[in-house]
């Protein structure tokens, strides 16, 4: 079997870093004036007070303490609360793609490949900004690269889906080397109205170029010695906005055209799902946890990654051994594991051993056993 090998990786990090306490200030300056518009209302007993938000309540609930945005003047505006991003012509480059552009580039020259090397471009992502032309095409197109692109969606996990379908290609002589990227806006899919989840996500793009080991020129080669996958459908995360909504006579407006989420469910249910699957899959593999040097897990609670790390190692994790990335980017969807892979991986040395681990909505688990060369 050929083995194949992550080659490079790129970040693209949006400009505006926004604060917990700047967020905080927004949200409780539109629950001000939503309560005394409603003020009638709430005194007669006919609706409940909206509450107030708290940077201490936020990072006690998630870890997150701030968060990049595409745009950060309409998340803040207490009016719009959403970004402010204006539908470009067809004719220039697609938001999403400028973010995966600018994230392959710096793939690209880490693996020290040209657009000319690769075969295959997958954008794996949890929302895309249109259905079609799809955006890998796009990507593609902007790139320069020749032969085929594909979009993907697995929500959280799109990225080790993504890896595991890059492999398959590589492994079967389709492609011989695949860019795969990962844009994720999830700040245009987020009710920044709602308490419970204005917090949560943040904007970025990641993109990997993964080929067959026997070919790569890089020095900062990783190779995958297995991918595993699972799927298993729950509600409990969802998100209804579709081209159907148009045919529904009470419109689009509705909260759960959105992202929702029933949090304690998803935590009881999610953490030993995830535990059991990577347990699973290095016992699989031949391999101990203990001799696993590094987990690069979803970035989507502190709380979560903290359990499931302590289930695999069956004691606490160091901060080196599992690093978050989630107190500065806060939830990136597919692409907080692989940011946490790309800036916590260039100390590890030959032979050791690493797992990439992505959870969400589906729900869906996705595992990646990687060794540095």
């Amino acid at each position: 079997m050929q083995k194949v090998v992550i080659s490079g990786t790129g970040l693209f990090t949006p400009p505006h870093a926004v604060t917990n306490q700047q967020l905080v200030a927004a949200f409780n300056e539109y629950v001000h004036r939503y309560n005394e518009a409603n003020r009638a209302r709430i005194d007669a007993g006919e609706i409940e007070p909206l509450a107030e938000s708290s940077s201490e309540f936020i990072e006690k609930a998630s870890g997150i303490k701030q968060r990049y945005l595409m745009d950060a003047e309409g998340v803040l505006d207490p009016e719009r609360m959403a970004p402010n991003l204006p539908e470009r012509p067809d004719e220039v480059l697609s938001l999403q793609a400028e973010m995966a552009v600018h994230a392959a580039r710096e793939a690209l020259e880490r693996a020290g490949r040209s657009p000319d090397d690769i075969d295959m471009v997958i954008v794996a992502c949890s929302n895309l900004q249109r259905a079609y032309p799809a955006v890998s095409i796009e990507v593609q197109q902007a790139l320069g690269i020749h032969g085929f692109a594909f979009d993907m969606n697995v929500a959280c996990s799109s990225a080790t889906f993504g890896i595991q379908t890059a492999v398959n290609a590589i492994q079967t002589g389709q492609a011989r080397a695949v860019l795969m990227v990962n844009p994720e806006i999830c700040s245009a899919h987020l009710n920044f109205r709602d308490r419970d989840s204005h917090f949560i996500f943040g904007d970025a793009c990641t993109a990997m170029v993964l080929e067959r080991a026997d070919a790569a020129v890089s020095g900062d080669a990783f190779e995958i010695l297995g991918c595993r996958l699972a799927t298993v459908f729950s509600n409990n995360i969802r998100n209804n906005f579709g081209f159907l909504n148009r045919c529904d006579p009470s419109g689009i407006g509705a909260p759960d055209k959105l992202f929702v989420q029933q949090g304690r469910k998803v935590f009881k249910e999610v953490c030993p799902m995830v535990g059991e699957h990577i347990v699973s899959h290095l016992e699989a593999s031949g391999i101990a946890p203990d001799d696993v040097s590094r987990f690069w897990l979803h970035q989507a609670n502190l709380a979560m990654n903290h359990l499931i790390a302590k289930r695999v190692l069956g004691r606490e994790a160091s901060a080196e051994e599992a690093p978050v990335i989630l107190d500065r980017y806060a939830n990136t969807s597919s692409a907080g594991s692989i940011i946490a892979f790309h800036l916590y991986h260039a100390d590890m040395k030959p032979g050791q051993i690493g797992v990439i681990s992505s959870f969400g909505a589906g729900y869906s688990v996705g595992s990646v056993v990687v060794r540095r060369v």
